[in-house]
C-alpha cells in the first residue's frame, strides 16, 4: 500500500497533507512516523539529508467538497506525537491553499474541531479568520477552581496570561525573545495544573515598529517550532488586553517569518505567505504497534 502527500508550509510551520480519501487506517501512527525530525518525509524519501526539509510539525487530512460555492474544506490536524489539535492557524493557512489549488477558487471555508473558517487567497498569501479569543476560563480552559480570566499572574515562575485562540496559550511578554531557554522554561507551563488541557507557550516583545517578535513552545509538537499561527493571534489579542497596543493590524514575527494579525468586528484574522514545498508518496502504512514502541 502507498499513501501520497504534499508538504506545504507557512513561515516555516510545516505540514504534510494527505487527501482524506486516502486510506489511512491509523492515522496517530502515521503522523508520528513522517513527521518525525530525523527519519520523516524528505525530498529524498524517509531519513534524508538533513539538510533538506525533514518530517513536519503536523499531518493535515483534509476533505475536500467542491460542490459548495465556496468550496469546503473538512480538516483534521494530527500531531506529531499523534494527538489531534481543534485549531492551527498556519495549518488553516496551508489547508486553503492546498484547496485553492485543487479548485482553482480564491475564497475556501474551512471546517475544524474549532469551528467554521473563511479564508482568502491573494498573490501568495493566505489570510483566515481565527475566530473570536477568549480569555474565559472555561474557553482556555483554566482548572476548574478557577471562575475568573488568568492575566499577567505566575504560573510555574513565569508571568503569562492565558486566552484561547482556537487552542489555549498561555502568553509572556519579554525584553527579548531570544534570551529565553524555552526548553528549560516552557515545558513545566505547559503542563501546569492550570491547564487542564495544557497551554501552548508563547513567548513575545515588542519591536521599534510597533510589532513583536514571537517564540512558541507547542503542545503537541513538545518543542519549539519556527512560526505559530494561535501564538501570532495570541500575542496581538493579549496586547490589545494589556494594553500593550491598540493597533487594528499587528505585525508578529515568529523564527520563520512575518505574520499579520487584525480585527475585524472582535474576530481576529491571520494573515501570510504560504509555500508548497514536494509531493512523495509513503510506500507502506505504519504498523501502529511499532510506532507505538518506539
Amino acid at each position: 500500500m502507498s499513501i501520497e502527500f504534499e508538504k506545504y508550509h507557512g513561515t516555516g510551520n510545516d505540514f504534510v497533507v494527505v487527501d482524506a480519501n486516502e486510506y489511512v487506517p491509523d492515522r496517530g501512527a502515521f503522523a508520528r512516523t513522517v513527521c518525525d525530525r530525523r527519519d520523516g518525509v524528505s525530498v529524498g524519501g524517509a531519513a534524508g539529508d538533513q539538510s533538506e526539509s525533514v518530517g513536519a510539525d503536523g499531518t493535515l487530512f483534509l476533505a475536500l467538497e467542491p460542490q459548495f460555492s465556496p468550496p469546503r474544506v473538512v480538516m483534521t490536524l494530527v500531531q506529531p506525537d499523534g494527538s489531534t489539535a481543534e485549531m492551527c492557524g498556519n495549518g488553516a493557512r496551508c489547508a486553503a491553499k492546498w484547496a485553492g489549488e485543487e479548485t482553482g477558487a480564491d475564497t475556501i471555508m474551512l471546517d475544524t474541531q474549532a469551528g467554521t473558517r473563511r479564508a482568502e487567497l491573494r498573490e501568495g498569501e493566505v489570510t483566515i479568520e481565527m475566530g473570536h479569543p477568549s480569555f474565559s476560563p472555561c474557553d482556555v480552559p483554566l482548572a476548574d477552581d478557577r471562575d475568573d480570566s488568568l492575566l499577567e499572574e505566575t504560573v510555574a515562575g513565569l508571568e503569562v496570561t492565558a486566552v484561547n485562540t482556537g487552542v489555549p496559550h498561555a502568553v509572556a511578554f519579554v525584553e527579548d525573545v531570544n534570551e529565553v531557554d524555552l526548553e528549560a522554561v516552557a515545558p513545566e507551563v505547559r503542563h501546569a495544573e492550570a491547564f487542564p488541557e495544557g497551554a501552548n507557550v508563547t513567548f513575545a516583545s515588542p519591536r521599534s515598529d510597533g510589532g513583536f517578535d514571537q517564540r512558541t513552545y507547542e503542545r503537541g509538537v513538545e518543542g519549539e517550532t519556527q512560526s505559530c499561527g494561535t501564538g501570532a493571534v495570541a500575542i496581538g489579542v493579549t496586547a490589545r488586553r494589556l494594553g500593550k497596543t491598540t493597533a487594528e493590524e499587528i505585525p508578529v514575527f515568529p523564527p520563520g517569518g512575518r505574520l499579520d494579525v487584525g480585527f475585524r468586528d472582535g474576530r481576529a484574522t491571520l494573515t501570510g505567505p504560504v509555500e508548497r514545498e514536494f509531493e512523495g508518496e509513503v510506500t507502506s502504512t505504519p504498523d501502529p504497534r511499532h510506532v507505538s514502541e518506539a
